[in-house]
């Protein structure tokens, strides 16, 4: 099967040098990688031009979402990953997401667990995640899986199924959102696949409300039940569901052994 990996760029050029090589490190000839860099000043420019293999799209975009967008149209894989320009594969990667499909085939997408790394690229945490939860994903405080770990089957993309460009930091939580509400089946790979890099300059570490914003905002686009509850108490209703969505993850943790694992 062929993997396309699709990665958005703008000024990563510290980090996207990783980003590149953990593909490459994968030793699978059959996968292309496309990058979308939207202009960067840095020196992404220098560090793209050193591998001829890249399929490289060096435009002005919308934004993130759209940029991912127009690589997920233009790859060709049966498979596609959404890899961040600062973020890296780890080793044996590609080997567990074709076994995975293989041995879940009525899955549309899958995920896997992951490391936070510095700036440096050193460990800060390991992070195990759990099996597809439709409750946990609705109503917890955090998007539980991680893009960075994300592969797709090609179909979801044939469908039209596409991030939306009005979302600029939990476009991941509103995609997976939809996805899982049409009915694509999710599957978790206990492996650890990834590292995503928690540094200075990463929207998350910039701004921490607008993702809660755009995660409530999603939320209601896509539950039927929260629209329901009368505007004023929709905050205290949203808030108890968080509680008994972190108490449910924290249980199924303590019950697989990896609970102290953040």
């Amino acid at each position: 099967m062929k993997i396309s990996i699709v990665t958005a760029s703008f000024n990563q050029g510290s980090f996207i040098l990783d980003a590149i090589e953990s593909v490459l490190a994968q030793n699978y000839t059959n996968v292309e990688h496309i990058i979308l860099d939207n202009c960067s000043s840095d020196e992404t420019p220098r560090v793209l031009a050193r591998y001829s293999h890249l399929k490289i799209i060096r435009e002005k975009d919308r934004g993130q979402s759209d940029a991912l967008n127009r690589g997920f149209k233009m790859a060709t894989g049966d498979i596609v990953g959404w890899l961040n320009a600062d973020d890296r594969y780890l080793p044996g990667c590609f080997d567990a997401v074709l076994k995975g499909f293989v041995d879940m085939p009525s899955c549309d997408l899958l995920y896997g667990d992951y490391r936070f790394i510095n700036v440096k690229g050193n460990l800060i945490r390991t992070r195990r995640e759990l099996s597809f939860d439709m409750f946990m994903l609705k109503y917890l405080h955090i998007l539980y899986i991680p893009t960075t770990t994300s592969f797709f089957k090609r179909k979801i993309f044939d469908e039209q199924n596409f991030l939306d460009i009005n979302y600029h930091y939990a476009m991941d939580y509103e995609f997976f959102l939809r996805l899982a509400s049409k009915g694509y089946k999710f599957g978790h790979l206990p492996k650890l696949m990834a590292d995503f890099r928690w540094h200075e300059q990463s929207k998350s570490f910039l701004d921490i409300e607008s993702p809660k914003e755009e995660m409530n905002k999603a939320l209601l686009l896509h539950d039927p039940f929260i629209v329901t509850v009368p505007t004023p108490l929709r905050c205290v209703v949203r808030s108890l569901l968080m509680i008994m969505a972190r108490a449910k993850r924290f249980v199924l943790k303590l019950l697989k052994g990896n609970y102290c694992v953040q």
